[in-house]
């Protein structure tokens, strides 16, 4: 339905090289593996990278920090699962659970790109304060 939206064009069966998504590709461990569930499998990868990115950054910075790749990988992990829940497994929970993150991640994405592009303005912290004077921190009984 998404894709109908999207590209104004509805494919019932979508194809990968001629494929149906949800054809069995391997099984390993006992576990059917189609197309689709290669995209799942690679949307919450993504959307579990962006802790160790995050992770990574603040290490980095000696305080907690959010990069703009930890949205990126949010978002993108976030709309991958979104297509498999959407059209791989047509399960509605799963729709739920990846369309709010994805969402507040575009929007946070948003806020970091243009708040990027907007000249900077001095808070009151940003003020320097001229360096003190040693000599008038002597006091009369020093000399």
């Amino acid at each position: 339905m998404i894709w109908a939206v999207i590209t104004g064009y509805f494919i019932p069966t979508p194809q990968l090289f001629g494929k149906s998504m949800n054809e069995t590709l391997i099984f390993i461990f006992g576990v059917r593996v189609t197309a689709w569930k290669l995209i799942g499998y690679g949307g919450v990868a993504m959307f579990t990278s962006r802790w160790f990115v995050q992770v990574w950054a603040s290490k980095k910075a000696g305080r907690p920090v959010v990069p703009r790749l930890f949205w990126f990988l949010s978002m993108a992990g976030s709309m991958m699962c979104l297509l498999y829940f959407i059209f791989g497994k047509n399960d509605s929970v799963g729709v739920l659970a990846y369309l709010f993150p994805s969402a507040i991640s575009a929007y946070n994405l948003y806020l970091d790109i243009t708040q990027q592009n907007q000249p900077k303005q001095k808070s009151s912290d940003d003020r320097q304060t001229p360096p003190e004077d040693p000599a008038a921190n002597v006091s009369a009984s020093d000399g």
